[in-house]
């Protein structure tokens, strides 16, 4: 007898927001195509208002997140890497369906990505090293400096690399104790929304990422406003988006990272790394 045919079970992708999944509370969602416009999946299309529950939860993480330990946030992002090579293959076919790149060119860009994550993992311990100091001063005092946290970030993920760009700036951003808002690619949005599920089953402490997809100005433009928002990477902004969003930035005096023509292929460097963190100096009499 012959078996009857079977209807494949189509995915449905949610936002990323406090370590659950919620759908956009507007209901609405986009269709997201292959380079070539064939259809892929329906993503869910974030609103103004899940932009402010993002950063809600983001700053509900910020004290446990960034009051860990730097080796424990190495460790639980190694643990996120071991969990993306468990996955590397659904990567590899989101990569090569998003960005229209070959099969042998999409496992380079997620090898490459898995590798930058453990990168980052081991410089959580390292950063007060290059960014902190013993400052020389004319007196019975010493006098450190030491990186700490900007806070809640809001990072507009690179349209072009999805995933091996996507990691490069959340990744930087977390090691060193800040908290993140991801706006992802708005044309190939999947990596991100997958990241999330396995972000979701790691040690990852929820609403330490939040990941939302939809128009990238539309979802920008309420986080480059926001009062509770202590900085911004402009990434995946075009030259006219992140003018705009610089202004609005302006008006609580966040950190803004601007846009610039990245190789994410090549040494990313300590840029990233150092760019959302603050200076705390303290003086400290000397022992007699």
């Amino acid at each position: 007898m012959k078996q009857p045919e079977r209807l494949s079970v189509l995915k449905t992708y949610k936002l990323f927001v406090g370590g659950k999944f919620p759908r956009s509370e507007s209901g609405r969602v986009y269709e997201v195509t292959t380079a070539k416009g064939q259809w892929l999946a329906n993503a869910p299309l974030a609103s103004r208002k899940d932009a402010r529950d993002a950063v809600v939860a983001a700053r509900k993480a910020f004290g446990g997140w960034s009051g860990a330990t730097a080796y424990n946030r190495g460790q639980i992002l190694y643990r996120v890497a071991e969990m993306l090579e468990g996955r590397r293959d659904q990567f590899v076919a989101e990569v090569t369906d998003g960005e229209g790149l070959s099969k042998a060119k999409a496992t380079a860009q997620v090898d490459a990505a898995i590798d930058r994550w453990v990168w980052y993992a081991g410089w959580s311990d390292k950063t007060a090293q290059i960014a902190g100091s013993a400052n020389p001063v004319a007196g019975p005092y010493f006098n450190l400096s030491s990186p700490e946290p900007t806070g809640v970030v809001a990072l507009l993920a690179p349209q072009e690399s999805s995933f091996l760009g996507l990691v490069s700036v959340i990744a930087p951003a977390i090691v060193t104790g800040n908290t993140a808002v991801v706006v992802a690619s708005q044309k190939s949005p999947l990596p991100a929304l997958s990241l999330a599920e396995v972000l979701a089953t790691s040690d990852l402490p929820g609403g330490v990422v939040n990941i939302l997809s939809g128009r990238t100005a539309e979802i920008s433009a309420p986080l480059a406003a926001h009062q509770d928002v202590n900085a911004i990477d402009l990434a995946g902004a075009d030259e006219a988006l992140a003018k705009e969003l610089e202004i609005a930035a302006a008006d609580n005096l966040k950190r803004v990272l601007r846009p610039q023509a990245v190789d994410w292929v090549a040494d990313p460097g300590t840029t990233r790394l150092l760019a959302f963190l603050e200076t705390k100096t303290v003086w400290h009499p000397m022992g007699a």
